[in-house]
């Protein structure tokens, strides 16, 4: 399993214009082959702290969610955001115990 931690930040008065295109992408993401969780969250202490996390069945579901269509509508929408300071970490994890 491929785990991804880290955040983003975007400016605290346009978090709630996010919101719509951080719902589509989450959506979106959660609806791909291979996409165990994603999510967004934001920072109870610091408001335009966006922490991420996500989880991939493989390195190659994480690489097809990377060339999706919904991904490069994200990606061109961060200048308009504010979105800065992107910090992502990738960790190989076991799977789950069940």
């Amino acid at each position: 399993m491929i785990v991804i931690e880290g955040s983003v930040r975007v400016p605290p008065e346009k978090v709630e214009a996010a919101r719509p295109a951080m719902e589509t992408m989450i959506r979106a993401s959660r609806a791909e082959p291979g996409c165990i969780d994603y999510a967004y969250s934001i920072d109870v202490l610091d408001p335009g702290l966006i922490r991420v996390t996500e989880r991939w069945e493989s390195r190659e579901a994480l690489q097809a969610h990377f060339a999706t269509p919904h991904m490069a509508v994200w990606r061109a929408e961060f200048a308009g955001l504010g979105v800065s300071d992107r910090s992502l970490r990738l960790y190989e994890a076991e799977p789950e115990a069940i």
